[in-house]
């Protein structure tokens, strides 16, 4: 299996994507870090309360050279709505219009990652209203169309019918969705479905933090030992061959040596069905 994914808007994704949230003024160096160990995909937001965004771009900056290329990485950001921000911290105008916040985050985050184009922009999680919501998509929308933006995305939505409805009305389709993966939504079972009917990149957060149960479980302690992994890596394993995309955030460089190991190793049918059972 290759360690990408390509998305129906025909752009590469990397299979597992490193995280930057919580990492604060340590962010640079930890994007460098997993940079180096072989990353290729880095998520990000332009939101200061939980993101250092200018960091991301530093440690990105640091990372380039002769080997190493723009075009090699996957950088992804978000819009997060004002509902999402900090008040002392808000990186665009806001008493400005929806639509003009969305391109003043965008003019933003292009500074902050010192890049002229984002491989995904996502909508941090959906507005108020579906009005809104869709109000800040079609900005979004015309930040593809103008080329500054190469597929579009929306995160932290749990109801499957918002998504639908989204989809729907949407001029360019949302090709990424990005939740937290845990059993209060059922681990998104029926968004998973919907996502996979219509080609739509499925990331999980929140992965192994918030599955401590699974992690311990008979099954994937089992395949843990049988493939000489760890638990974390099974899950991982199991998630990218059932097509959804994980992140991690880890500060540890042999975890995300472990991480990338991933790759070597593949689960057979029965025992990908037997940690369906779990989720």
């Amino acid at each position: 299996m290759d360690n990408f994914i390509t998305s129906s808007a025909n752009v590469r994704v990397p299979r597992i994507i490193y995280g930057t949230a919580w990492k604060k003024s340590e962010t640079a160096h930890w994007v460098e870090v997993a940079i180096r160990q072989g990353f290729r995909g880095i998520d990000t937001a332009c939101q200061p309360k939980h993101y250092d965004e200018l960091g991301v771009g530093a440690g990105v900056a640091a990372s380039l050279g002769d080997a190493l290329v723009r075009a090699d990485l996957y950088l992804q950001t978000k819009f997060s709505p004002l509902s999402g921000q900090d008040p002392l911290t808000v990186p665009y105008d806001p008493k400005a219009p929806l639509s003009e916040q969305v391109a003043q985050s965008f003019a933003a985050s292009l500074r902050n990652l010192r890049t002229a184009y984002l491989d995904c922009l996502v909508l941090h999680s959906p507005l108020a209203s579906r009005a809104q919501t869709l109000e800040a998509w079609r900005a979004m929308e015309s930040l593809v169309t103008g080329g500054g933006v190469r597929q579009l995305g929306i995160s932290n939505c749990y109801g499957l019918e918002q998504l639908k409805a989204l989809h729907e009305s949407a001029r360019i389709k949302p090709t990424v969705v990005q939740n937290r993966l845990y059993a209060e939504t059922r681990y998104d079972r029926e968004i998973r479905a919907f996502c996979i009917k219509r080609g739509i990149i499925y990331q999980s957060f929140w992965t192994l933090t918030a599955n401590p149960h699974i992690l311990k479980h008979g099954t994937v302690a089992g395949l843990a030992s049988k493939y000489g992994r760890t638990p974390p890596q099974i899950l991982f394993r199991y998630l990218t061959q059932r097509d959804v995309v994980p992140l991690t955030g880890t500060r540890s460089e042999a975890h995300m040596r472990e991480d990338l190991a991933i790759f070597e190793f593949e689960l057979e049918d029965h025992e990908l069905i037997a940690v369906d059972a779990l989720l």
